[in-house]
């Protein structure tokens, strides 16, 4: 696996499972005074977490499956704020197991993405909200997606320490 790209995906799971356990204990549903800033969706560190599970399993592993299989398909966006909504993120949830329920998944994707050919690369799909893709593209928008909740688990925690900061001892 040379391509960086592949090697970013296949790196993330570690990388999230690392940054979600910065967060302290008992914050795990910390919600800042204001949203304003944060370089991912406005959810707290567990959402975060749930989110990039759910959009890995039920967004990006659809998308590349039907743009594989199909004719130029049209890949839905999805709502993340519904879908947060419709599985409860504001509810308690197993961290570790949607860790590894994510890990599982990702490994599974890096697994097809590296036995793909020039041409499965290639392929296109018309995915609502960015127009013309090409499965290569798909794989960029997806490490692009990782990074956004790795710097959204880091705004998390410079607010979280700024909430402590301005609390007196």
């Amino acid at each position: 696996m040379t391509d960086p790209t592949l090697q970013a995906l296949a790196a993330f799971p570690q990388q999230l499972e690392a940054h979600y356990a910065a967060i302290p204990p008992g914050l795990e549903q910390f919600v800042p005074t204001s949203w304003e800033g944060i370089p991912s969706e406005r959810f707290t560190p567990i959402g975060q977490v749930l989110h990039v599970r759910d959009i890995e399993i039920d967004g990006y592993q659809v998308r590349f499956h039907r743009t594989l299989h199909e004719e130029r398909p049209l890949l839905a966006d999805i709502d993340s704020y519904a879908l947060a909504d419709e599985r409860g993120y504001a509810d308690a949830h197993d961290a570790r197991a949607v860790l590894v329920e994510f890990r599982v998944a990702r490994e599974r994707l890096v697994a097809q993405l590296s036995k793909l050919q020039a041409a499965d690369w290639a392929r296109t799909a018309d995915f609502g909200g960015y127009g013309p893709v090409t499965v290569r593209g798909l794989m960029h928008y997806l490490c692009s997606h990782d990074q956004q909740h790795l710097a959204g688990l880091q705004w998390l925690l410079g607010q979280i320490e700024a909430t402590r900061a301005a609390s007196p001892s």
